[in-house]
């Protein structure tokens, strides 16, 4: 009977931590022990429903009304600020069955992260160097200049020969003579 009663006690009293003897006279005050702290492991859906447009009526679903809902705490929040701080907050974490408390690091953990974090900057700079050689750029860039150069005089070329053409074949060389010309508007 007693410890059905206090394992009830223990079950109702989650956003606490705490049972207190006033609440529950006969009760001695137990400490809920809380997991420790640690990362989400899923990401936080903030942009799904952004920018949709949602009939609310007093029959709708405190899930589909307006803002963010935390299925956790049984809350709505209305913007992408409040509800992050909320998820972040100390009443979210312990309806999760977590302390605020974080797992101290040992001296190997921090060293191990030291060392990653190390590598993943090397390779990132590797990489940079590679992608960003000055001397490759430039010379690709000079060898784009020099191919743009020659199509432009070609086309420039071209298209000088076709107005010659069209010129020429549209005066009569006899009537040119007579006139005492060689053509119209060609060259200086």
């Amino acid at each position: 009977w007693y410890q059905r009663r206090v394992r009830e006690a223990v079950v109702s009293t989650q956003s606490t931590g705490r049972i207190y003897a006033e609440e529950n006279p006969g009760l001695p005050e137990i400490k809920v022990k809380r997991e420790l702290l640690r990362a989400r492991d899923h990401k936080v859906d903030l942009d799904s429903r952004l920018g949709k447009t949602i009939v609310v009526t007093k029959e709708t679903p405190s899930a589909l009304q307006g803002g963010y809902y935390c299925n956790v705490c049984d809350c709505v929040v209305k913007d992408s600020i409040n509800y992050l701080d909320h998820i972040n907050g100390k009443k979210h974490q312990r309806n999760l069955g977590m302390s605020m408390k974080v797992e101290r690091s040992t001296l190997d953990q921090v060293r191990s992260r030291f060392d990653k974090n190390k590598r993943k900057n090397e390779e990132a700079q590797k990489n940079l160097a590679e992608d960003y050689d000055l001397e490759v750029r430039a010379m690709e860039r000079q060898e784009e200049e020099e191919k743009q150069r020659q199509s432009k005089k070609q086309r420039r070329k071209e298209r000088k020969k076709a107005e010659e053409e069209a010129a020429s074949a549209d005066i009569d060389p006899e009537m040119a003579a007579v006139m005492g010309f060689g053509g119209f508007g060609g060259g200086k």
